[in-house]
């Protein structure tokens, strides 16, 4: 065999992928409430960058 253990190295990186891609949604919620949630969450982050700037931050960190 010439690939050696290429092909069950890849496998199991691909698996390893599936089951972090697959742990993203379980979070019970409808798409809805997703887009709700992240809403608020954009408001949120959104008043922060507003108030610091007004307060004389200016620049923000990332």
């Amino acid at each position: 065999m010439t690939r050696g253990n290429q092909r069950e190295l890849a496998r199991a990186k691909n698996q390893k992928k599936q089951g972090v891609q697959n742990k993203k949604k379980e979070d019970g919620l409808s798409k809805e409430q997703r887009m709700a949630r992240d809403a608020e969450i954009m408001r949120q982050k959104q008043l922060k960058k507003e108030k610091a700037k007004t307060e004389g931050g200016g620049s923000t960190s990332k």
